[in-house]
């Protein structure tokens, strides 16, 4: 006899108990990188990530195994939790205000940090939504291909191929 309850006659295979503790370790800094190439705030990217594993927390009698990863369920809170934070209104707050420097850190080095991340940022924005996403999920979040093509519904070469083109896209314009 399988482990399968009936429910409307389909057959859902019960949830398996997730290990909090390891997906946390494991899915906490993909997911505030995620957030951080989109947001480009740490502030908000940080309380994106704790909003994520909170809805996760409270709707994990909804993760079903079979199909998907739970990174990949993770991703999709984040990816929702994404779209609503970016529908809403939000005050703009200057990067002096936003960065804290550490005791490790120079100036000269805070300084090359924030100079290299603001350009970043504005040749990320010149990106298409979709381009900008595919590029926060594989360098942001880390996740392979595969996993963003689930996430996103393209296919993995077509994934592949985007990210090719936005990497190529971004170098050639780093460099001017």
């Amino acid at each position: 006899m399988t482990n399968q309850i009936r429910f409307f006659g389909k057959s859902l295979v019960p949830a398996r108990e997730v290990d909090w503790e390891a997906a946390y370790q494991a899915d906490l800094p993909r997911l505030f990188n995620f957030f951080r190439y989109r947001v480009g705030d740490d502030h908000v990217a940080e309380d994106l990530t704790a909003e994520t594993f909170e809805k996760a927390w409270r709707n994990r009698h909804r993760y079903r195994y079979d199909l998907a990863a739970f990174s990949t369920w993770l991703f999709t809170i984040a990816r929702h939790i994404l779209a609503d934070y970016f529908r809403k209104p939000h005050p703009e707050v200057s990067l002096d205000a936003a960065i804290h420097v550490s005791d490790d850190e120079t100036v000269e080095g805070l300084i090359q940090k924030r100079s290299e991340f603001e350009r970043l940022s504005i040749l990320l924005a010149q990106l298409t939504d979709r381009d900008r996403e595919l590029f926060a999920l594989k360098y942001g979040a880390g996740l392979a291909n595969r996993t963003i093509a689930k996430l996103v519904g393209m296919s993995e070469s077509n994934v592949g191929t985007i990210l090719h083109r936005v990497t190529q896209h971004l170098r050639v314009e780093w460099e001017k």
